[in-house]
């Protein structure tokens, strides 16, 4: 991943420096140690678990009450927010699958549908039902979709249940479900170039199936589709207005009275907005937004409201006119449900909160789900930083600030994904995903972590982070979720200025690892496409932006690179199914190859400590022997609850931190004496 940088202690820092959710630690437990055969002594400590809050994904107003999806919380679950009370008064646990995206409901409010996101397709059902009238009794799976995971779905006047998702290297289908016969059936694969449908509504006659190329989908997908679906004939008519085809994804459908509401996800340009007529689909307004995406739609009468990665907007029918939605309550950060009844917007944060906004009063109410009674669980982790201070773990929407030395836990406010982390004379420095940039936080200054770093909006997807010490510079690998490729963004935190060097690798490859000896970056290129190459190694110059030297990995090797760390004159890599290289810096040559599969099946982590490389994957730590590359397991079955990949730092004394299941832990890995 990185070569480590020796941090500089810092005077003792308030206690509770940062506000936003307390998440419960347990108490330190005891450590664990062993002598291995070759001569180390290891020793493990529990910090207890990395993220704990109510993480959700997905939020729908069904009369009084806003159900709610969760997010990367084991096991997947439903809760009931009751608005007039602002407790949550029910929950039903699904049992399978990582975060739930979709929800709906029948128009009586009878049931209330959800789908599941799945990290691979077991053949259990990934669509659910629940009876609302009986919310003691759990949902049931009614169905299950080919496509793996479901992101949106649709119910019909008549009850019939309409779902879109996507599997990758698939392109995706409209399903129905059919509540009469209790079956699912394909309806057939619209767009035979999209990697993605995340929109789906439905009316008597027609279905509206969105898709298009998000999400890794890259430069080989289309862009923006929408189709009509006839029910009656059982045939697809594309319906895309011009004007839309130009973003990568169409993100959000909505019938509204007469009015079928489109938004999109932008990309190189602003998302937009479109209405059109239900009765003549070629009649329709299109209006550009500010922000990259259009998504949450609900509306009242002629105004309709939308999220938006810029805060929420309304936008009227009858005039064209776009305006922010203004109140007097916080940051909403990541909106995942938005409803207007009496008056009223109910707002489903990321953050973990309801907000009920007056739009005539413009003042707001503002609920955390957690101290209304929502469960708070130990969440799935992204990037890990650490020095003698803090150690901080990445999640959706939240940063924890751990307290080294004691059980005290912080939850941090960044919308979004910290994808990785890394502390500079304990400042900590995030890449966010998805198109927020470079994020840092201060724990003696800051209260909240904050933006200090915007970049092209389409490298929306940062990888590794690292900071070169030579040059002065925060280094950041990227991927271009809609347009392929990737970037190397540098940062400096002297003077704040920034730069993006846009496919430094190729048009194809994006960056997926970087590390850093002597004012040099290399840069491990991935593509996470069928087609084209991956596994090139870049030597840069992240000053002027040149290119120094390249290598292609054997072809026994080109999975992708996943990892890199240097240690004395020596690169060493992993790439993404565990082949690992060295390439010698002097002679710009691949020196070692093994396979190392077992160990590392699949994404993997680097970080150099104490004169060695030590690399993690999802199940087990270990490191190599710096003169013959030999690799010896140091946690084996460490199994560590990853979100998008596992991670592993190291703070000054050279002691490692990483996840073991849910939990954080700190490994002291020392030559016995």
């Amino acid at each position: 991943m990185r070569h480590h940088t020796s941090m500089s202690r810092r005077r003792l820092l308030r206690a509770g420096g940062g506000i936003g959710l307390a998440a419960a630690a347990a108490p330190l437990l005891d450590a664990t140690a062993q002598a291995a055969p070759e001569g180390f002594r290891t020793r493990v400590t529990d910090l207890g678990p990395g993220i704990v809050q109510f993480a959700l994904m997905s939020g729908i107003q069904v009369g009084d009450t806003v159900y709610i999806g969760s997010r990367n919380l084991t096991p997947t679950r439903v809760i009931g927010f009751h608005l007039p009370t602002r407790k949550v008064v029910s929950q039903t646990e699904l049992g399978h699958g990582h975060s739930i995206q979709a929800l709906a409901a029948d128009k009586d409010g009878t049931y209330l549908y959800a789908g599941i996101l799945t990290k691979g397709d077991e053949g259990r059902p990934n669509l659910f039902r629940w009876d609302l009238s009986t919310p003691d009794k759990p949902a049931e799976g009614v169905g299950r979709t080919e496509d793996r995971d479901i992101r949106e779905l649709a119910v019909a006047p008549d009850g019939t249940v309409y779902a879109v998702g996507g599997i990758p290297g698939k392109a995706p289908a409209l399903w129905m479900y059919d509540p009469a016969d209790d079956k699912m059936t394909n309806l057939g694969i619209p767009d035979p170039k999209a990697t993605l449908a995340r929109a789906v509504a439905a009316t008597d006659k027609t279905v509206f199936f969105g898709a298009g190329s998000v999400l890794s989908g890259g430069g080989e997908a289309s862009k923006a589709s929408l189709y009509a679906y006839d029910r009656a004939k059982g045939t697809f008519s594309n319906v895309t207005p011009p004007e839309l085809e130009k973003d990568p994804s169409l993100r959000e459908l909505a019938v509204v009275g007469d009015r079928l509401v489109v938004g999109t996800s932008g990309s190189t340009q602003p998302a937009k907005l479109a209405v059109l007529d239900l009765a003549d689909l070629s009649s329709y307004k299109v209006r550009t937004t500010e922000g990259k995406v259009v998504k949450n739609l609900t509306a009242k009468g002629d105004v309709i409201y939308f999220a938006s990665d810029a805060g929420l907007y309304s936008y009227s029918a009858a005039t064209q006119e776009l305006a922010a939605v203004t109140f007097d309550g916080p940051d909403l950060g990541e909106i995942w449900g938005l409803d207007h009844a009496d008056g009223k917007l109910t707002v489903v944060s990321g953050y973990g909160f309801v907000g009920e906004i007056d739009t005539t009063a413009g003042t707001s109410v503002i609920t955390e789900l957690g101290k209304a009674g929502a469960p708070l669980s130990p969440q799935t982790a992204m990037g890990i930083a650490a020095d003698d201070q803090y150690v901080f773990v990445g999640g959706n929407n939240v940063i924890a600030r751990h307290e080294v030395g004691t059980d005290k836990v912080v939850n941090l406010r960044a919308p979004g994904e910290a994808k990785d982390a890394e502390l500079l004379a304990g400042v900590l420095y995030t890449g966010q995903y998805s198109s927020q940039g470079i994020w840092a936080y201060d724990p003696s200054d800051d209260k909240q972590p904050h933006q200090i770093a915007s970049f092209p909006s389409e490298q929306n997807r940062p990888l590794d982070i690292c900071h070169d010490p030579v040059n002065r510079l925060m280094l950041v690998g990227a991927q271009s979720d809609t347009e392929g490729g990737g970037s190397l963004w540098t940062y400096s935190p002297k003077t704040g200025k920034k730069r993006a060097f846009i496919n430094p690798v190729d048009a194809i490859q994006l960056v997926r690892a970087v590390a850093t000896r002597e004012g040099v970056a290399y840069l491990g290129g991935d593509n996470p496409t069928t087609k084209g190459p991956r596994g090139t190694v870049v030597a840069f110059d992240p000053v002027v932006g040149k290119e120094l030297w390249r290598v292609d990995l054997p072809d026994s090797l080109t999975t992708g690179v996943a990892a890199l760390a240097v240690q004395g004159g020596n690169l060493y890599g992993l790439t993404r199914k565990g082949g690992f290289f060295v390439i010698g810096l002097r002679s710009r040559k691949v020196v070692h190859t093994a396979d190392h599969g077992d160990l590392c099946p699949g994404f993997a982590a680097m970080v150099t400590s104490r004169g060695r490389v030590y690399g993690v994957s999802d199940t087990t730590l270990f490191r190599f022997d710096p003169k013959t590359f030999a690799v010896s397991e140091v946690v084996p079955g460490i199994n560590g609850a990853w979100y998008s990949g596992p991670h592993v730092n190291a703070d000054s004394d050279g002691r490692l931190y990483t996840m073991r299941g849910h939990a954080l832990v700190r490994i002291d890995d020392k030559k016995a004496s």
